[in-house]
C-alpha cells in the first residue's frame, strides 16, 4: 500500500483549466489503478459531492475508456463483486471511512481490492482507523490525496459548492456560529486544491475590511475575505511541504473578494445568449427541456439537450448579445438551404423561409445532416423563446431603465414615472429595478421614501426583506438606523458612483453598456494597480491591524512566464470565419488556439458569482493574454441570488414561503 499525496504534472502546461481537471481525474486516478490491478473491469464507488465533482468534469464514456463498467453511490445498498477491484473516490470524512471499512472488511468484502482517492487532505485519525483494520489492510492497492474538491463549471470557471455561503458568512446572525468558520475553513480548503492541481503558487491579493477608523468595530462578515485569504495561505504552506515539484516561488496571482464589490452584477438583466437563457426559461442547471417530433411524425415528444461546451454552436454563441445571436442563427439557416439542395427543394414545396418545426422534419428526411440541423433547430427555438419573452415582458424598456439608472442617465424622477405607466412589467423585475436603485442610492431608503417606492411598486414584505439584506453585504454602518428604518451602507470608503462607460468599448448592440466591476479589478490586478488601501497580499512580510500579512507595495509585475496554453474560450472569435450551417470549426479552435500566454490570474467571489462575470474572466482572457480563472462559492442567475438574499433572514423563512 502506498500512501501519495497525488503524483507529479508537468510544468508549462499547455491544457484549459478543466481539461487539466479531467486529465487528473481520468489518467493520474483511474488510470493509476491498471498498473497493479490484474481486475479488467472495475467498479468506480463516489459519494454525492465527488459525483459532482466528475460529472462537471468528464463524460460516462470517458470513465468507460478508463476500464470502469459500473458506477455506484457510496451509501446505496450494492451488489457484491468479489471478482472486480473496486476505485473509490470519496470526501475524507468519519462517515465515508466507515463505509468503506464495512464494504471491504471481514472474511467477505464486496470487492477484491480496493484503490481509494480522497478529493482533499486526509486527517491522520482517519488513516489511523484504515490501518487498524487487520483485514482490510492487505485489500488496499492505493491510498492517495488527490486534493480536487471543486466542480470545474465552465472552461475557466469553478465553484466551492456553497449555495448558503451568503446566509451563513453575511447573515445578522452569522456571527458566533458554527456554520461561520465551517463554511470559511472548507471553501478555504477547495480553492486550495485548484492550485494544487494545477501546480501553482498565488500571489494571494484580498480585499481588506472596510473599517472606517480604529473606534469601528470591525464585523466578522466584513472580514471574510481576509480570513478566507488566511485559510487558502494555510492549505498551500503545507502543499509546499507535502506536494511533489509544488512550486516554491510564486507562479500566478489570485484575488479574494466578496460579493459587496458589486451588488449590481448579481441582479440587472445582462443580455448576452447565456444569461438570457438561465435567466428567462426555466432551465435545471444546464438542462433545457424541448418538444421535437416523436418517431412515428404523428405527434411530439419531450427531449432533454444540455447546453455545454460540446455543442459547437452553444460555444460560438454563449457570449454574444441575444439580438446578434439571433442574426447568427438566421445566417446559418439561410447558408445551410442554400448550400443544400434537398432544403431548397424544401423549402420549395412548402413556400416562404425554412421554420423550427420545418427544420426539425427535414433531421428525419436528410440523416447525414441530421447533427447539424439538431443544433441548428434547437438554438433557433430558443432564441425565438427568448426573443417572445422579452416582447412579452417589456425588457427592452426595463433593460434600458436599469442601464440608465446605472451609468447616471436616470434617477428617482424617472423610475417613478416608469412604475407608474408601466403596468405590464412583472413584480420581479420591479423588485431588480428598485435593488439596482438601492445599489446606488441607499440614502434613499433611510426614510420611508423607500417603502412609498416599495408600495408603488406593489411589492411584497419578503421583496422588502431582499433590499433589506443587500446591506449585510458590505461595510459596517456609520450610524445606526432609527425607527423602523434601515440602513444601506454600500462602501464605507467612498461614494457609491455611478458606473462610468468604458471608453473604446462601444457595441453596435443596444443595452450592451454595462460591465461588472471585476472587469476593472482584474485589469488592475493584471498591471499591479489594485488600491494599496482596498487590497493587501498575504505574500508581503509586512504586518497589519489584523495579525495578517499586508502588502506595502501592489506593484506586481504581470511576470509573462514563456508558458505555452491556450486561452480558455472563443468570445472574440471573428463571425467571417463562420462556415454558415456548422460550427465544429469553433470546438477545433478551443481546443488548438495556443498562444504564449503570461501567468495565470484567478479571481474568487465570496457569495456568488454572475454570468457576466464568467464572460468577463473569457473576455479578459484574450485581452491581457494571460488564462484569466473565474472561482466562486456558486453561480447565481438573478432570480437564484434574490432568493438567496431573502433566505439571509431564514428564521421567519422557508423556500415555501418565498415567490420569486
Amino acid at each position: 500500500m502506498s500512501f501519495d499525496s497525488d503524483a507529479s504534472s508537468q510544468v508549462g502546461d499547455h491544457r484549459s483549466f478543466r481539461q487539466i481537471t479531467r486529465d487528473r481525474l481520468l489518467f493520474e486516478m483511474l488510470r493509476s489503478t491498471r498498473k497493479n490491478s490484474k481486475s479488467t473491469w472495475k467498479v468506480l464507488i463516489m459519494d454525492k459531492f465527488t459525483v459532482k465533482i466528475m460529472s462537471y468534469a468528464c463524460k460516462m464514456a470517458d470513465i468507460t475508456e478508463e476500464g470502469v463498467s459500473l458506477v455506484e453511490d457510496l451509501y446505496k445498498r450494492r451488489q457484491p463483486l468479489p471478482s472486480l477491484d473496486a476505485i473509490y473516490f470519496i470526501q475524507p470524512t468519519k462517515e465515508n471511512i466507515v463505509m468503506f471499512l464495512s464494504d471491504m472488511s471481514g472474511r467477505s468484502p464486496l470487492y477484491k481490492k480496493a484503490y481509494v482517492f480522497f478529493c482533499s487532505p486526509v486527517h491522520k485519525e482517519l488513516v489511523a482507523q484504515i490501518k487498524k483494520d487487520s483485514s482490510v489492510l492487505p485489500r488496499i492497492g492505493a491510498l492517495s490525496e488527490m486534493n480536487l474538491e471543486y466542480f470545474a463549471i465552465d472552461s475557466q470557471g469553478f465553484i466551492t459548492d456553497h449555495e448558503r455561503a451568503l446566509e451563513e458568512l453575511f447573515s445578522e446572525n452569522a456571527e458566533g456560529s458554527h456554520k461561520y468558520n465551517a463554511c470559511l475553513n472548507t471553501m478555504a480548503t477547495r480553492i486550495s486544491t485548484v492550485f494544487a492541481s494545477l501546480r501553482e503558487f498565488p500571489r494571494v491579493h484580498y480585499r481588506v475590511a472596510k473599517t472606517i477608523d480604529a473606534s469601528t468595530m470591525t464585523t466578522l462578515r466584513d472580514l471574510v475575505p481576509t480570513k478566507l485569504a488566511a485559510g487558502v495561505w494555510n492549505c498551500l504552506a503545507k502543499y509546499k511541504m507535502t506536494i511533489p515539484e509544488f512550486p516554491q516561488t510564486e507562479t500566478c496571482e489570485l484575488l479574494i473578494v466578496d460579493r459587496s464589490i458589486d451588488q449590481i452584477a448579481p441582479i440587472i438583466h445582462e443580455w448576452t445568449y447565456d444569461a438570457m437563457c438561465h435567466d428567462l426559461l426555466c432551465m435545471d442547471g444546464n438542462k433545457y427541456v424541448h418538444e421535437v417530433p416523436s418517431k412515428n411524425g404523428s405527434a411530439t415528444e419531450k427531449k432533454e439537450v444540455l447546453l455545454e461546451d460540446h455543442d459547437p454552436v452553444w460555444l460560438e454563441l454563449r457570449h454574444a448579445h441575444i439580438a446578434d445571436a439571433s442574426e447568427r442563427l438566421h445566417d446559418k439557416m439561410t447558408h445551410f438551404v442554400s448550400k443544400n439542395k434537398a432544403a431548397q427543394l424544401h423549402q420549395a414545396r412548402n413556400g416562404g423561409e425554412l421554420s423550427t418545426r420545418d427544420l426539425q422534419k427535414m433531421v428525419q428526411a436528410l440523416p447525414q445532416y441530421s447533427d447539424q440541423i439538431d443544433k441548428l433547430s434547437l438554438h433557433v427555438e430558443i432564441a425565438g423563446k427568448l426573443n417572445t419573452i422579452i416582447r412579452e415582458q417589456c425588457l427592452r424598456d426595463v433593460g434600458q431603465l436599469e442601464q440608465d439608472l446605472v451609468f447616471g442617465d436616470a434617477g428617482t424622477k424617472e423610475l417613478i414615472n416608469f412604475l407608474r405607466t408601466q403596468l405590464g412589467v412583472s413584480r420581479e423585475n420591479k423588485l431588480r429595478l428598485l435593488m439596482i436603485y438601492a445599489a446606488l442610492n441607499p440614502e434613499k431608503f433611510e426614510s420611508d421614501k423607500g417603502a412609498k417606492l416599495m408600495q408603488l411598486a406593489g411589492l411584497s414584505d419578503d421583496d422588502m426583506i431582499a433590499v433589506n439584506n443587500m446591506r449585510c453585504l458590505c461595510g459596517p454602518d456609520t450610524k445606526k438606523s432609527t425607527g423602523g428604518g434601515f440602513t444601506l451602507k454600500f462602501d464605507v470608503h467612498k461614494k457609491h458612483a455611478h458606473r462610468k462607460e468604458r471608453t473604446g468599448e462601444e457595441s453596435a448592440w443596444a443595452l450592451s453598456r454595462f460591465y461588472p466591476v471585476l472587469e476593472e479589478l482584474i485589469e488592475k490586478l493584471s498591471k499591479g494597480e489594485l488600491p494599496k488601501d482596498e487590497y493587501n497580499c498575504m505574500n508581503d512580510p509586512s504586518p497589519s491591524a489584523h495579525g495578517l500579512p499586508t502588502s506595502s507595495s501592489l506593484q506586481t509585475s504581470p511576470a509573462h512566464s514563456m508558458r505555452s496554453r491556450r486561452t480558455g474560450g472563443t468570445w472574440a472569435r471573428p463571425r467571417g470565419s463562420d462556415d454558415g450551417y456548422s460550427s465544429d470549426s469553433v470546438l477545433k479552435h478551443a481546443s488548438s488556439d495556443f498562444k504564449k500566454l503570461g501567468q495565470r490570474i484567478f479571481v474568487f467571489v465570496i457569495g456568488g458569482s454572475t454570468r457576466s462575470e464568467l464572460r468577463a474572466a473569457h473576455k479578459l482572457s484574450s485581452k491581457l493574454k494571460r488564462e484569466v480563472i473565474l472561482g466562486s462559492s456558486s453561480l447565481d442567475d438573478p432570480p437564484q441570488f434574490i432568493t438567496k438574499l431573502k433566505l439571509m433572514s431564514a428564521d421567519e423563512l422557508t423556500l415555501d414561503d418565498l415567490q420569486i
